[in-house]
């Protein structure tokens, strides 16, 4: 009798959770990535991107080079979190190392790209900086960050 009291509830509270869903959806918050980037500069930086073979290490816009196994980060949203002119310093260093120590093996560390000219080094660093991701996304992800890395709700967390 017992059992057969706690299962009623069970399908009770299944089928009222799906009566509020369907009442009550959950609001879809779109794509959070986007660009600011004119059509002059994303032509150019994208063609600079496939030929300094970027994509055989880093995603954009959930892209990758399946062959490659390189964890390096994903530049979607770099701009949200890196400025214009912290970019173009990055990518004009002899040794970007100096900048940003990487996680992975010295093989795999940022090549400079000190060599490039100065126009280069702008638009991408243009480019970059226009790819960017909307404040709750941006909010979320370092919310989940630092659960896995510290096993503790983020401090900041809207509540």
């Amino acid at each position: 009798m017992l059992i057969a009291g706690l299962l009623g509830l069970v399908v009770v509270a299944a089928i009222g959770k799906g009566a509020y869903s369907s009442f009550h959806p959950v609001k879809d918050k779109g794509i959070p990535f986007y660009s600011t980037a004119t059509k002059v500069v994303q032509s150019k930086a994208s063609d600079m991107y496939r030929n300094l073979g970027c994509r055989n290490c880093h995603t954009l816009w959930g892209v990758k080079n399946m062959m490659e196994t390189v964890p390096a980060p994903s530049l979607d949203g770099i701009g949200s979190l890196r400025s214009e002119k912290w970019l173009y310093d990055y990518f004009s260093a002899k040794n970007p190392q100096s900048i940003m120590p990487t996680r992975l093996k010295k093989k795999y560390g940022m090549p400079s790209y000190a060599h490039l000219s100065e126009t280069d080094r702008h638009f991408m660093a243009a480019y970059f900086a226009s790819l960017k991701v909307k404040d709750w996304y941006l909010e979320e992800v370092k919310a989940s960050e630092y659960k896995k890395l510290t096993g503790n709700p983020y401090p900041n967390a809207v509540k």
